[in-house]
Formats: structure tokens, sequence, C-alpha cells
């Protein structure tokens, strides 16, 4: 099931909920709600939407009925027919009870944070698996709210002997829907297993991955490093599906670099395990290129909910720098030398305008080198590809030429060492690496 959409834009209202009593979340006082509100803006946007108005509510705790308040929900519903709005959206997700009795109440199309940013993702999926991830979180997240599908059906008759038929209805859409779920995690399991294939075509090098809140810049960053051409737009989730490139770093310093989706606050958690098979892309990275937006007035938060996200897929103890990104924007410098005092392993650049790259490519080379060893090898002369496979992975310091045979004197990653051995094993020869 996906959201009916237009080719007009929407005139939207956006709600958000201080509640005293939800001490230390994202929704616990005032000013964290409106740049909540901020962003859910963004969001809107993007999906297509025009934000005409904000409203926000405080209160002691959430109401089990509305949400807000039945008082507030009723002067959504005034404002919604004053001003022609066709869209309300909530910052927090509602239960299938509150999105029912606020579309009965209100009689426009209510939708949560997370369903705008399951429909942002379903209209930016260009892949077959990125179409799939979002299918499934999609699903998932519609199953518990379908009771709110068949409300026509107590409408048109009422009474009793009236609720069987939508009761067998929904059951039957729920086996449908499940069924549908269970397929698609069938054919992502499938997707899973090709990307292990793939990523043991690319052992040999060290990998990176790209991650940070979204809009932050990865993708220019990515395009900096490897000269690819991957989409830039400055909107939310301009790219879902993952990319990988080889960054010749230096001269025997390659890696593999691979841009990822970009997180952001109250990520849908349907959404984190739809995209496991491509978040995998970061959990098996040698090094993660943390970035962050030094010119957004919440990028500290941005980087903890980021390090939060990266903590629920169990990549948070990897080697990291953070990349303080679109430094061209600051109007105060001088926030440089604080978070450089803050977060000791960071770099500042403009990916944009090419500003300090160098930086970061001396610190990915300093952690690389930190793994580097010196090795030798002899091989037949006729072991023409490991002969080759040597001079791609490594830095050549000597050769030695004796009869049949080549010992090479190298420099190389000792992840690259064990890569080697492996390959030499496959292609039983009784050759070794030496230190």
């Amino acid at each position: 099931m996906k959201l009916i959409t237009t080719k007009e834009r929407e005139r939207a209202v956006l709600v958000g909920l201080v509640a005293r009593n939800r001490v230390n979340s994202d929704s616990a006082t005032r000013q964290m709600v409106e740049r909540n509100l901020d962003e859910l803006a963004q969001l809107a946007d993007t999906a297509g939407a025009d934000v005409v108005a904000r409203i926000v509510q405080e209160r002691q705790s959430i109401d089990a009925a509305f949400f807000v308040g039945k008082g507030k929900a009723e002067e959504l519903a005034w404002l919604a027919q004053e001003k022609n709005i066709q869209l309300i959206v909530f910052d927090d997700d509602l239960s299938p009870v509150q999105l029912r009795n606020l579309e009965r109440l209100i009689q426009r199309k209510i939708i949560d944070r997370s369903g705008i940013i399951l429909d942002i993702f379903a209209s930016r999926a260009r892949t077959s698996e990125a179409k799939t991830q979002v299918e499934l979180a999609q699903l998932q997240y519609m199953l518990p709210r379908l009771t709110r599908q068949w409300t026509h059906l107590s409408k048109q008759y009422g009474g009793i002997g009236t609720k069987g038929p939508g009761e067998t209805q929904i059951e039957t859409d729920r086996r449908v829907i499940r069924g549908k779920i269970s397929h698609l995690r069938e054919k992502l399991h499938g997707i899973a297993e090709e990307r292990v294939v793939q990523r043991k075509g690319r052992e040999r090098f060290p990998r990176a991955a790209l991650v940070g809140y979204t809009n932050v810049g990865k993708s220019t960053l990515m395009n900096r490093l490897a000269g690819t051409g991957v989409l830039v737009e400055d909107r939310l989730f301009a790219t879902l599906d993952s990319t990988v490139r080889l960054v010749s770093l230096s001269p025997g310093n390659q890696i593999l670099l691979s841009d990822t989706v970009g997180f952001i606050r109250k990520l849908p958690h349907h959404l984190v395990a739809s995209f496991k098979s491509t978040l995998d892309e970061v959990v098996e990275a040698d090094i993660l290129l943390h970035v962050a937006d030094i010119s957004h007035p919440s990028c500290e938060e941005q980087i903890t909910v980021v390090n939060e996200t990266l903590e629920e897929i169990s990549a948070q103890r990897k080697p990291t720098i953070l990349v303080f990104n679109k430094t061209d924007r600051l109007r105060d410098r001088s926030i440089l030398k604080t978070l450089g005092e803050r977060y000791q392993n960071a770099v500042f650049l403009s990916a944009a305008r090419g500003i300090n790259m160098g930086a970061l490519q001396e610190k990915l080379i300093g952690i690389l080198d930190q793994n580097i060893a010196e090795e030798t090898l002899t091989v037949s002369h006729s072991n023409h590809k490991i002969i080759a496979q040597i001079h791609e992975m490594a830095e050549i310091v000597e050769k030695r030429y004796d009869g049949d045979s080549i010992t090479i004197r190298f420099r190389m990653s000792k992840t690259y060492t064990n890569k080697l051995k492996k390959i030499l094993a496959e292609n039983h020869l009784d050759s070794s690496v030496e230190g």
C-alpha cells in the first residue's frame, strides 16, 4: 500500500508535541521540538508539500486518543477547513487508534514522521534492491494500521451483524500482506547472498564507507574522491542506493569506497531492518568516514544520531575519521578550533569546493600505514596472475630473479597479507609470505 500522490503540491500543517513526561527524548523541550519541525519541514518539501502552518502543543503526556488534546485536534480541523489544507503531518509516530480518530475528526489525510520518510524513500528508490527494501518497510509499517482502512463498513450499515465481513476482509488483507512480506524477505535474502559474492571479488582491497546524517554531502565527497557521478541534490535522502568505487590514495594505497544511505532522527525501525543488505557495506568496512555538516546548527546532535544508529547495527567500534564538511559555509570559523579539540580524529574540508581534501587522504593513508608490514614472497615466473596481483595490491620495494623463480619484497597492508595467503592457497601454491 502506498500513499496516493498528485501532480500538484499539497498544502500541509506540521504538528509537534512537547510532552513534559518524556525525559531525555527528542520531544522533551520546545526547543528540541522546534528543531525537529524544521527538519520535518524539509521532509515535507522533499515529499512534495508546501508547509503553510506549524502547531506545537505542550502537554504533560501524549493523549491516547488523538496524540494531541482533543481541543487541539478540533483546532486542526478548523484550520484545515479555513486554509484549504490537504495534509496534516505529525512529527511523532501515531498509533492506529490515533490515526483513525484524527482522520474521522479532521477529515483530511493524516501522516506521521515514519510515513513521510517511507513515502520519500518510495519516490527515490531506483534499483530493484532499493525498491524491494522500501516496499518491505512500507508493508511492515502498514500491517498494524489496516483497521482504519475498513471504517466505511460500519458507516454503511452499523449495528449488529455488520462487524463480521469487515473483520474477515481485514484478516484476508493481513494474510496477503504477510505473504508478500515473506516473499520480499526471501528476495532480499537472495540479494544479500549476491552481495556476499560481490564482496569476495573485492577482498584484496581495504574498504571504507561513507556514513552520516542525510544531506551532509556524502555523495559530493564520494564524487570528489572517486570521480564518480553520484546524484548530488540539496534535499534529504537524494541517494538511497549504495555506490562502490575504487579510490587511489597514493602508490600502493587503494581503497574501495562506498556511499550509503543517510541517517536521520527517528529513522523508522522497519527501514533500518529492510536496508540491512545495504548497511552491510558499513558493517563490513575496515574504515568509516563519518561525514558531518559543520554549518548546520544541530551538527553535534546529528553526529550523536549517526553514532546511535551505528551502535544499532554494531558498527560503532571501527576506525573512524570524523569529516566536518561544508567549511566554506561557515561564518564563525572559531568553531574549527573548538571542534578540533573536542574530536581528536577529525578533518575539516569542503567537498564541493575541494578544500583540504589532501588532509583527509593523509588521514586515510595514516590508518592504512598503521597496518602496513614489509613482506617477501618467492614464486615461479609462470605465476603471472599472482605477480600481477602483488603489483596491484602492494608497493614493490625490491625484485630478485633466480632461475625460474622471482623473489619480491613489498610493503602491504596486513589485511592484504591475509588475503594474499588465501589467494596462494586457492591456487595450490607452496610459496608463503614471510615478514
